[in-house]
């Protein structure tokens, strides 16, 4: 009991002294696990994203500009359609700005790339200590989003500012989720790796693959009787790399790196299958490209409510 509160109070600790900048957070507080077959869940995530200014620039709008600040809205739709499996329907829409020193912001808010993805939990063991978990998710990232966003002179903004890309790209994923960490029931560590694998799209341009691996240490010091309430709180910390940018076939050297960020995630049950969550984190270290523009904070809050779906006639 007094390792317990002592991990709680440093914990609560972390969060309160990282509250302004703390990490992403998905409809789950747990990536690997499925649904259970005949149920759903939908949700929303806001995200806020804020990178500074490239560090070199020779025109206004540059080919490989990131946003200097997006908000991304995700409608995520996961139904678990079959034991061990689920699908998940995710619809973005996108708002990018770009602006620089002494130039107007330019951009817009248009539909996103939606992805349509399978997960599979092919490990699961239950022990004493808790449960070990490990599943694998893939799908396509299909081109529905916008890609005609121009400034004020009519003239069409970089594909890298779009909020669709035009390709057809490949998301895959691996998820591994062990509870019960140092013999701790409440304590879960949790792993997410996955990859963007992109092909080439509007304005000629491929943009860079992207990387990411986000690790998740949460501790649950509350959780009701009946298990319709619980609340989830623990640092995490995630590296991202992406890849050069390529234009026309040229590669743009110096557009892509690698980010490490850390914060701190908070996810709470506050009825029977309804949860919110809220997650910053901030730039710790990066690499330091020609062109590359790592983000500097990062904020994800959203709301997630599960049901019961089958299919027409069942």
């Amino acid at each position: 009991m007094r390792s317990q509160a002592k991990l709680y109070a440093l914990l609560s600790i972390m969060f309160l002294l990282c509250a302004s900048q703390a990490c992403a957070q998905g409809p789950a507080p747990e990536t690997a696990p499925p649904l259970f077959p005949g149920g759903a869940l939908i949700s929303y995530n806001s995200i806020l994203t804020t990178r500074g200014l490239m560090p070199e620039q020779s025109e206004a709008v540059p080919a490989t500009a990131r946003p200097t600040f997006s908000h991304e809205g995700d409608v995520n739709f996961t139904w678990g359609f079959y034991r061990n499996f689920d699908l998940t329907i995710l619809v973005p829409i996108v708002t990018n700005h770009f602006g620089d020193t002494g130039e107007p912001t330019v951009g817009g808010t248009g539909l996103g790339d939606a992805l349509v993805l399978v997960k599979y939990r092919f490990y699961r063991r239950d022990s004493q200590r808790g449960t070990t978990q490990a599943s694998v998710t893939f799908g396509p990232k299909v081109p529905t989003g916008r890609t005609n966003l121009s400034d004020a002179n009519g003239s069409v903004l970089p594909a890298s500012l779009q909020p669709g890309s035009g390709s057809t790209d490949f998301f895959l994923a691996a998820n591994w989720t062990y509870t019960g960490l140092f013999n701790l029931r409440r304590l879960v560590a949790d792993e997410d790796f996955h990859s963007l694998l992109r092909t080439r799209g509007t304005q000629a341009t491929r943009l860079g693959s992207a990387f990411e691996s986000r690790f998740w240490l949460s501790y649950r010091p509350y959780e009701a009787k009946d298990a319709t309430r619980e609340w989830f709180i623990g640092p995490a910390l995630t590296w991202q790399h992406s890849q050069n940018d390529q234009i026309a076939g040229l590669t743009q050297h110096g557009s892509g790196g690698d980010v490490l960020l850390a914060g701190v995630t908070t996810y709470a049950g506050v009825r029977p299958g309804m949860h919110l969550w809220l997650g910053m984190d901030w730039d710790v270290a990066h690499s330091n490209g020609a062109t590359f523009v790592p983000i500097r904070r990062h904020v994800s809050f959203g709301i997630t409510q599960q049901f019961r779906f089958h299919l027409l006639g069942k």
